[in-house]
């Protein structure tokens, strides 16, 4: 194998410093094994070749668009914070648009107060320079904010905002500007109804995913919840993968969504304790549909609902948004200019509360900065 053959040639490559192995180590996280020996055996050539030719490692050789696919397996934390300050090729990797492709602060958001959250996605969805295919975002209380990602959203796939505040009005006002999306997530959602659905089905015409789960707590003043169904099956035919957990639905609404949506191929019912599906009728109409719940004991809303319901200062992590009054280099360059960026980091101080990260981020060992 390509990486084994570049190990035995090249003692030197036991002398990497730290930099490179995060490099490298963050590359092939998460591929397949295919994808995993094509980018080891790509970054330990280039590594054999900075290190065989100069004491100096040449990270200016990486163009920004490899730097990025690289920087984005990293968490987000260590992409704003660790990974700006080793180079300035580093910088300018992580203020493009090449680390935003995708923008997944869902687990951050849940945590931070709503101000910095508004700050958080302007900076990121500005650095992507629009060109971002995933946003995915929890708790979204201002309609301003949903404005700024539709405005930005031309180049949007994959839209997951659980809990957040959006309504059916500025669902109408948005919409039309999400067409290109073909996955929605708009779990506990409290304030959209069958019509924001609709909405959306009629404007995002390549929609082959939606997850529409409910905690039983935010459904228990509803009677039945069928005119979602039914907004479903009119405007979403095209749908693979269907997610519906505890919403109060019956069996009639869910044989209209299997008869219009043919392609189906997951339908997640957990917790829709009205619906009767006859197994034998799912085996001969939908052989290749698979049909989770309702009856599964599952405490997993329960408990993460309760975890999660409140910002508190004691949280895991807590990002504040200051000036430090501190500037990253102080030498003088041609390339001074790049640090005159309005989205800069030098605002950011990013503070760790109560045992900092967690056992998937203690893993890392990063190098001192420069």
């Amino acid at each position: 194998m390509e990486c084994q053959r570049l190990w035995s040639l090249s003692p030197k490559l036991e002398e990497l410093n730290a930099a490179t192995w995060v490099t490298i180590k963050a590359s092939v996280r998460g591929k397949s094994m295919v994808q995993e020996e094509k980018l080891w055996g790509y970054s330990l050539s280039l590594a054999y070749r900075m290190a065989d030719c100069s004491e100096f490692r040449a990270w200016e050789e990486l163009i920004p668009d490899a730097l990025g696919l690289i920087f984005c397996n990293l968490p987000l934390q260590e992409i704003l914070t660790v990974v700006p300050r080793v180079c300035k090729s580093w910088y300018r990797a992580v203020s493009g648009p090449y680390c935003w492709q995708e923008i997944d602060i869902e687990e951050w958001s849940q945590r931070c107060k709503p101000e910095q959250l508004d700050q958080m996605l302007q900076m990121l969805i500005t650095r992507s320079g629009g060109s971002f295919r995933r946003l995915s975002v929890s708790g979204l209380l201002t309609e301003s904010m949903f404005t700024f990602i539709s405005d930005n959203a031309g180049s949007l796939q994959r839209l997951e905002l659980p809990r957040s505040e959006i309504s059916d009005s500025i669902v109408e006002r948005v919409a039309p500007r999400f067409s290109n999306i073909t996955f929605l997530d708009v779990s506990y959602c409290r304030k959209i109804s069958a019509h924001a659905l609709e909405t959306f089905g009629k404007n995002c015409k390549f929609l082959v995913g939606l997850r529409r789960r409910m905690h039983p707590q935010e459904v228990a003043d509803k009677v039945c919840q069928d005119e979602e169904a039914y907004a479903i099956a009119n405007t979403m035919p095209k749908l693979h993968r269907l997610e519906l957990a505890y919403l109060l639905l019956t069996t009639r609404g869910v044989l209209e969504i299997l008869s219009q949506c043919r392609d189906l191929e997951y339908l997640d019912l957990r917790g829709c304790w009205d619906v009767k599906l006859d197994e034998k009728y799912i085996k001969e109409w939908h052989p290749g549909l698979k049909v989770l719940g309702p009856h599964i004991v599952d405490c997993y809303e329960r408990s993460f609902w309760e975890d999660c319901s409140d910002y508190s200062d004691s949280s895991v992590y807590s990002w504040d948004f200051m000036d430090d009054g501190v500037n990253i280099y102080d030498g003088g360059s041609d390339d001074d200019g790049i640090w005159d960026d309005d989205q800069g980091l030098e605002g950011l101080e990013v503070r760790f509360y109560g045992g900092g990260f967690n056992d998937a981020f203690a893993a890392f060992e990063w190098p001192p900065s420069p």
